[in-house]
């Protein structure tokens, strides 16, 4: 833009500045962002600059007048919009147009010739309203005149030579402003009239400011038309810049809250709702296609949203991958339906160059209530919902119901509190996980619990996730690797050789911290590395498979064992699986339960064909959740290596531990054949 532009927030500071601006004001945009105005400029303190300034953010009306700055002798025009984080202030030194304006109106007083120096279409008009002189842009009918009005002659009626171009109600706005002014009964009584229409031009609409001024006592005035068309289409796209976002077009999170605020203090308002769309998996697509693949889906989705939706809906894209629909008149069975109804936008693959990309999303729906007026309320509980529906699992719709603000609380309380001293109540609990062939206990899994002041111990299932969210479960999993491997150091000392399996994140593989990690714990506690076993999901893995072999390789060189757990749970194929330097599979519970149900009192063949791939890779098998006699024949039977459950064993403290070990190998050691022979097994809780 030629005229300069700055962006102010509310408290008056500096958030944007484009070169025209840094040349007119002296300074460099570096120098000003962040300061606020009357600090920069103490001249504007007490200003008219600073009082249109503050009715802009009283009323949210623009202003636009024009100011003499003492400190450079200068006038100045400025206009100011309402702006959703503060104002926007658009100037330029008319200095110079101002004092010839000045000048050729005390010529004009004299001659009306003066008239030809002026470029825009101009008109010297008598108190009767009929025009007395015209410029040659004026006769020449330029192209800051209204379709339609042809150069008049001289004593024709100016309002009706208008009226051929105009609108009835844009010309009925020209007739109220001029008639007081060529009557010199205007508001003010300052002898001008300013006015800014639009009009369709032979090239388009056009958008011009009439400046009248009356320039003697016989009440004679000089009527300018300045075509403003591009200052006000620039300024259009700052505004529509300022409420859409870059890459896909659709309306931003600012103008989303302002429909949806709109909408909700219409008087009598039907329900209506917001949906918000969080799709499933994106950051793997970003990092292993690239962003530019991911901006082209991204536009593709949002395509296809505007596309699915009723007529009178808004789309949004709030950033990142969510996506938010404002539906209007909507209760939750309709609202409910309209999700599952955009959720087929993903049943078919979307084409990024040859690259085709299956895709999904995870909706939370929100329906506005009667007790619901803001719209920043109303965006919380979708995404609440949302939040509620991506922890489900995949693909999934999921209402907003109060207990989801609740939980939305208490992920703001674990947050808050993972990144305080929480840290320092955390404790282990450890299960035993015993060999199926001899019944021995070969070792156990930490199992991180949090012992809360207020609501006593806390199951991992109740903090991990926020912790994966905030990164804060890398320092939880150094603190994790520190004191189990210290523990377990301390029993082989004392004659209890057990290994111990801790749970790792699939944050730390893209921390890159994990070797360093291991390797001081490992030296600190003194723990042989083969006593180690580094337990992942297989979906961890999956998430960035280069980064995780890379060093799960470097620890499996180092003696750390490596097992994956919750194996059948995940969507990694078996043959990235396999790649890495695994030594241990663990089989989860629910193929455990899914073999028990096939089974007719004979074995398990899914469990079977599982534990003889394992074995003919040479990797180890662990059936997790054995909690029947049942459990505990079918994967003996299937051929399983190891075992843990809490027929054999309950997870339990570092102390209790010792004890029960103990108590085991006096009862012979043989965990199945007292799990078998009919409850046994010493309590462990």
């Amino acid at each position: 833009m030629p005229d300069a532009v700055y962006r102010l927030d509310p408290s008056g500071r500096f958030t944007y500045l484009n070169p025209a601006a840094e040349r007119l004001l002296g300074h460099r945009a570096a120098e000003l962002l962040g300061r606020n105005a009357g600090d920069a400029f103490p001249a504007l303190r007490g200003s008219l600059a600073e009082e249109q300034y503050r009715k802009v953010l009283d009323d949210g009306r623009s202003r636009e007048f024009q100011f003499f700055y003492e400190p450079v002798g200068r006038w100045f025009e400025v206009r100011i919009f309402p702006d959703p984080s503060g104002a926007v202030v658009l100037f330029r030194d008319i200095d110079l147009r101002r004092r010839s304006d000045e000048e050729r109106d005390a010529q004009v007083r004299q001659l009306t010739a003066v008239l030809e120096a002026l470029p825009s279409p101009t008109v010297l008009v008598g108190r009767d309203g009929r025009i007395l002189s015209t410029n040659r842009a004026w006769s020449s009918n330029a192209a800051a005149l209204p379709d339609q009005v042809l150069p008049s002659r001289l004593g024709e009626d100016y309002l009706m030579v208008m009226s051929r171009g105009l609108d009835p109600k844009t010309h009925a706005e020209l007739v109220a402003g001029l008639e007081p002014l060529l009557a010199g009964t205007e508001p003010g009584g300052d002898g001008t009239f300013q006015w800014d229409y639009s009009c369709q031009m032979l090239a388009g609409q056009g958008w011009f400011h009439l400046h009248a001024t009356r320039v003697d006592a016989a009440g004679r005035v000089v009527i300018t038309h300045l075509d403003v068309t591009e200052q006000v289409r620039a300024r259009e796209e700052l505004v529509w810049k300022v409420r859409h976002d870059d890459l896909t077009g659709l309306p931003n999170r600012a103008r989303l809250l302002e429909l949806a605020g709109e909408a909700l203090a219409v008087p009598g308002r039907i329900a209506g709702a917001l949906l918000m769309l969080d799709l499933d998996g994106f950051k793997t697509i970003n990092d292993s296609l690239g962003h530019q693949i991911g901006d082209e889906l991204l536009r593709q989705v949002g395509g296809r949203l505007s596309q699915e939706i009723r007529p009178g809906d808004t789309v949004a894209r709030l950033g990142g991958d969510q996506f938010v629909v404002l539906a209007h008149g909507c209760d939750a069975s309709e609202a409910a339906a309209l999700a599952f109804r955009l959720q087929t936008v993903f049943a078919q693959p979307f084409s990024a160059g040859e690259i085709s990309v299956p895709l999904s999303a995870s909706i939370g729906v929100a329906v506005a209530r009667s007790d619901v007026r803001d719209a920043h309320h109303l965006l919380s509980d979708a995404d609440a919902a949302m939040f509620a529906a991506k922890s489900s699992g995949r693909d999934r719709v999921h209402l907003f119901s109060p207990s989801l603000r609740e939980a939305a609380r208490w992920r703001l309380e674990v947050a808050t509190k993972l990144r305080g001293d929480a840290i320092d109540q955390l404790v282990v609990h450890y299960q035993p996980v015993v060999r199926l062939d001899t019944g021995q206990i070969e070792g156990v899994e930490a199992l991180v619990r949090w012992q809360h002041p207020e609501r006593g111990l806390l199951s991992p299932d109740t903090f991990l996730s926020v912790a994966e969210e905030t990164g804060q479960i890398i320092p939880i999993t150094r603190w994790l690797l520190r004191e189990t491997t210290r523990r377990a150091a301390e029993w082989a000392a004392d004659g209890m050789a057990l290994r111990m399996s801790v749970n790792v994140s699939a944050r730390h593989f893209s921390a890159e911290t994990l070797v360093r990690d291991v390797r001081v714990a490992l030296q600190q506690s003194g723990l042989p590395a083969d006593q180690l076993v580094l337990e992942l999901t297989e979906t961890s893995v999956a998430e960035d498979p280069t980064r995780a072999e890379d060093q799960l390789a470097v620890l499996r060189r180092f003696g750390v064992r490596v097992a994956i757990d919750d194996f059948g749970t995940g969507w990694s194929s078996l043959a990235q699986l396999f790649s890495l330097p695994i030594g241990t599979l663990k089989i989860d519970r629910s193929l455990i339960a899914a073999a028990e149900r096939v089974s007719v009192g004979d074995t398990g063949a899914v469990l079977a064909a599982i534990v003889g791939l394992t074995r003919t890779l040479g990797i180890r098998s662990v059936a997790e959740g054995i909690e029947t006699p049942e459990h505990l024949r079918l994967v003996r039977e299937a051929g399983c290596d190891l075992a843990q459950g809490w027929l054999l064993g309950h997870p339990m403290p570092a102390d209790r531990l010792r004890e029960w070990v103990r108590e085991v190998q006096r009862q012979g050691g043989d965990l199945c054949a007292m799990a078998v022979s009919g409850g046994a097994v010493p309590a462990s809780r």
